[in-house]
């Protein structure tokens, strides 16, 4: 009867041999996790900068003009995002009546004006305000055939409390 022994020290070096092969799959493998979680946190804080600059302008017709203040409203929701950019602020009205809405002309709803753009009673003014954010995050990890840099945008619309 022959019997065959099987050394340990075989083993051994099998472990190694897969450990240095799989050992750089795994760290690009974190460092891939680590930087998409930079850039999600990062597009998270300029979406919530731009709904903060429209919470700031949807309580009045006075804060929805006041594009100062909606810019240090968002700036000041994203601290940590230096290279933030509040884009202008777009003020949209529409008349509407019974569930149906027709676009109006802010400037003339808003001086008192009674022409053709003017909305007439029993007609409701609607007053929407939208603030644009963006911000160009640097990559940490460089790697080749991805961009070093990359633009996020936020986008919030909101009607303004009459």
């Amino acid at each position: 009867m022959i019997t065959h022994r099987i050394s340990v020290r075989d083993d051994i070096g099998q472990a190694l041999v897969e450990l240095a092969l799989m050992l750089p799959i795994f760290l690009v493998l974190i460092w891939g996790g680590v930087e998409v979680g930079r850039l999600a946190y990062a597009d998270i804080e300029i979406s919530n900068a731009a709904r903060a600059g429209v919470a700031y302008a949807m309580q009045s017709n006075a804060f929805a003009s006041n594009s100062t203040g909606i810019q240090n409203a968002a700036k000041q929701d994203a601290p940590e995002i230096t290279n933030l950019v509040v884009s202008p602020i777009t003020l949209t009205c529409y008349c509407e009546t019974a569930g149906v809405a027709t676009a109006a002309d802010c400037t003339k709803i808003n001086t008192g004006s009674t022409g053709t753009d003017a909305c007439s009673s029993p007609k409701v003014i609607a007053e929407y305000v939208q603030v644009n954010t963006s911000a160009s995050v640097d990559t940490i990890f460089h790697f080749p055939f991805i961009p070093n840099s990359v633009t996020l945008q936020g986008r919030a619309i909101m009607r303004v409390e009459q």
